[in-house]
């Protein structure tokens, strides 16, 4: 592993929100989905800075963005998807991503809708998820994630 979990990684709830673990990544599900399907791709390690990354990280994103695509594609059926790389709060490098689609997305009882659309996110519209919905949401997407890992990349 080229990288150890990082204090941004465990306030995004890792290891219980992890989905995907990739030498230098962790794709996490956000604990508050601005939409649904939103997730953390945090790099593994203490790097502050995008640029501070090992060469490795950044050869790796590649292949995680496609599978991130290829997985959010299937289960959220997406029309437009964000990157935002904010590190404000959370110092470490990491990527809040966001799926975009005009309507709502259900998952169980859960609804959501974009509040932002077609415009900018609305992370202030960020709803935090039970424990319950929490667990299964991520259970559902590992699982979407164990599949597509051997067909991409």
């Amino acid at each position: 592993m080229a990288g150890e979990a990082n204090e941004t990684m465990r306030r995004f709830g890792w290891p219980q929100t992890l989905l995907a673990d990739y030498d230098h990544w962790a794709v996490l599900l956000r604990p508050a989905q601005v939409t649904l399907g939103s997730l953390i791709l945090a790099a593994k390690g203490e790097a502050r800075a995008f640029g501070a990354l090992d060469p490795g990280a950044h050869a790796e994103l590649a292949g995680i963005t496609a599978v991130i695509e290829h997985v959010l594609g299937d289960t959220m059926a997406y029309e437009r998807i964000n990157y935002l790389m904010l590190m404000m709060v959370d110092p470490h490098v990491h990527f809040h991503v966001i799926p975009r689609y005009e309507g709502k997305r259900t998952f169980g009882e859960r609804t959501l809708a974009d509040a932002g659309w077609p415009g900018p996110p609305d992370l202030k519209s960020a709803a935090a998820l039970d424990e319950a919905t929490l667990q299964r949401l991520s259970a559902w997407l590992r699982s979407a994630f164990a599949d597509a890992l051997p067909s991409i990349g």
